[in-house]
Formats: structure tokens, C-alpha cells, sequence
């Protein structure tokens, strides 16, 4: 009897530790995931400050103001006169918020329509 609980035991004894060193080596891969994610995450942290440092030193006005002195007469630059800015009530409508013709019918096989323009027939894919 004796016997047969002690090797009761040493199975269970080996499969409990078994399972503890499966969890220890699960944990350990995934402690170095986390460690190389951050990482990653520091190294594209540190990029983007840089480009944000690049940009601010390219757009400095008085760079700007060189340039455009020296390029100036190569890339005919001049101000943008006022009567050429537009408010957004002046762009046109887009496609989406136009009203449907009544006439025009989808069809419902995916072709949207056939539009007869100079005597040629084109159809469109209904997206």
C-alpha cells in the first residue's frame, strides 16, 4: 500500500512541477514580448519627436523667407490674392448629398445604369 501512494504522489509530485516550469516559461516569453514591444514603442516615440523637431526647424519663417528669395524667380511665386480663398458654403455639393434623378432606375443585377452620351452606350459598376 505504501508503495503505491508514494508513486501516487511522485506522478502527481512531476506533473505539478511540470505545470509550474510550462507557466514559468509562458510568463518569461511573454515578459520578453513586453520588453521588445516597449521598445519599439520608445523607438517610434523617439522618431516622431525628431520628425516633429525637423519640421519645426524646416518651416521656420525666415528659412522659408530665403528660399523663397533664392527660388523665387525660378518657381514664379506670389502671394495668394484674397479673391481666390474659398469658404466652405462656396465648394460645390458632393456626390453623396446629390438628389436622385426620378427617370433613373438601378438595377439591381450591380449595374447601375446605361448613359447614352454621343450616340455611345457606357454602363457603370454600382459601387
Amino acid at each position: 500500500m505504501l508503495r503505491t501512494l508514494d508513486i501516487v504522489l511522485i506522478v502527481v509530485m512531476t506533473a505539478a512541477a511540470t505545470v509550474t516550469y510550462t507557466i514559468k516559461h509562458q510568463a518569461e516569453n511573454k515578459r520578453e514580448e513586453v520588453r521588445r514591444l516597449d521598445a519599439a514603442i520608445k523607438l517610434e516615440e523617439d522618431t516622431i519627436d525628431l520628425l516633429r523637431a525637423d519640421w519645426a526647424l524646416l518651416t521656420q519663417p525666415n528659412r522659408l523667407e530665403r528660399l523663397v528669395g533664392a527660388f523665387g524667380a525660378d518657381l514664379q511665386l506670389a502671394p495668394t490674392p484674397s479673391t481666390q480663398l474659398a469658404r466652405p458654403e462656396e465648394l460645390p455639393m458632393l456626390k453623396a448629398d446629390l438628389p436622385q434623378p426620378e427617370g433613373d432606375k438601378a438595377a439591381e443585377d450591380g449595374i447601375a445604369a446605361v448613359i447614352k452620351t454621343d450616340g455611345m452606350a457606357t454602363g457603370s459598376v454600382a459601387r
